[in-house]
């Protein structure tokens, strides 16, 4: 398999917003959940002998609007499902406000197409509902059947409700007056500082404070008339992050690698398997020629092979990992021994980057 490699962020960092480098504490989306039941299958839903709780809730939900059913019925419905409901409460959402839901299967449905999602509650993690969600399904996929063969594109175990539920209760946002914080999305001391002197640069006077590399305090208005200009002019100051640390990604199933930044080797001997990787590293001189008014300039060239026998990994410092990889690409190296050999540098510390393998 060809170890495919991706480069990214290698030039300097950009000026970006504040806004999208922190988040005001407080300022958050809850998730929700809940129960429900899909109705008006065409044949594919729950069994509800193998489901038994898709029979239970039906008939709780029918006691509920009358309808009593007598004890010991054995309801064999084949047009309900019984499904989890799931849906993202943003921050400052009020009542009337309409969501996204999505609705995913929990019993031996075979598919949801043509249902319709029964009036759900949907709660959050205190237990209290905040939603409430109704409305058709839309599953992107198609399945047919015929003489025992099937074809199926897609799963059609789970779909969407596009405004589907509907905000019944607000939650209460944590938005102190004076005092606020500003919470790093990737905590940098460097980016910490910067934003600390771009904010107090703004507003000419010092009325931000680091409490830690991932934290900012505000010293904001106190009169709820001016917050909300104060948040948005702070959101809206350029910030030059700090660098971010080198990172290696490698995907073992695929065969990918991504590098994130200028990842360096150094100094390290390692074996693996009947690989043998030398990489070495050669000062030269360039001399202009005479009365060319040129300058001597001094370089290192990197000399790398790779041999299919008993042997080591010598003299790797300072070469870039790019050029490891591309060498095990020629000789036809797997996933495995990249990933292995990666592992091992990193864990000596030879590796100067981040190593995650997913």
């Amino acid at each position: 398999m060809l170890i495919t490699v991706v480069i990214v962020g290698f030039s300097s960092a950009q000026a970006e917003r504040i806004k999208e480098l922190a988040d005001f504490a407080g300022v958050r989306n809850n998730s929700l959940v809940g129960y429900g039941l899909v109705v008006g299958l065409d044949g594919s839903g729950d069994q509800t002998m193998q489901a038994p709780f898709t029979g239970q809730s039906m008939t709780n939900m029918l006691a509920q609007l009358g309808v009593t059913i007598p004890p010991g019925t054995n309801m064999q419905l084949r047009n309900v499902a019984a499904v989890m409901v799931t849906a993202t409460l943003p921050a400052f959402a009020r009542p009337g406000q309409e969501l996204d839901v999505v609705v995913s299967s929990i019993g031996n449905a075979r598919s949801l197409r043509g249902g319709t999602l029964l009036m759900t509650p949907l709660k959050g993690a205190d237990g209290q509902v905040y939603a409430l969600a109704q409305g058709n399904l839309l599953i992107n996929g198609a399945s047919a059947e015929s003489q025992g063969s099937s074809a199926v594109i897609n799963q059609q175990a789970g779909g969407r409700i596009t405004g589907g539920a509907t905000v019944e209760r607000s939650v209460a946002h944590d938005i102190t007056y004076g005092k606020m914080q500003l919470n790093l999305k990737e905590a940098d001391f460097t980016t910490a500082l910067r934003m600390v002197e771009r904010i107090n640069q703004e507003f000419g006077y010092a009325v931000a404070m680091a409490l830690d590399g991932g934290t900012i305090q505000l010293d904001g208005p106190s009169d709820a008339a001016n917050r909300v200009q104060f948040m948005a002019r702070v959101e809206n100051v350029d910030v030059r992050p700090g660098s971010a640390s080198p990172r290696v990604v490698l995907n073992s199933r695929t065969g990918s690698v991504v590098l994130s930044g200028p990842v360096t080797l150094r100094q390290a001997a390692v074996a693996h398997g009947n690989l043998s990787v030398t990489i070495t590293r050669q000062p030269y001189v360039s001399q202009p020629p005479a009365l060319s008014g040129g300058e001597t300039v001094v370089g290192e060239t990197s000399n790398i092979a790779i041999e299919q026998e008993q042997g080591s990994l010598q003299m790797v410092e300072g070469v870039e990992l790019m050029q490891v990889v591309q060498a095990l690409n020629s000789l036809g190296a797997t996933p495995s021994d990249l990933m292995a050999i990666l592992q091992a540098l990193h864990t000596s510390g030879a590796l100067r980057a981040e190593l995650e393998i997913i």
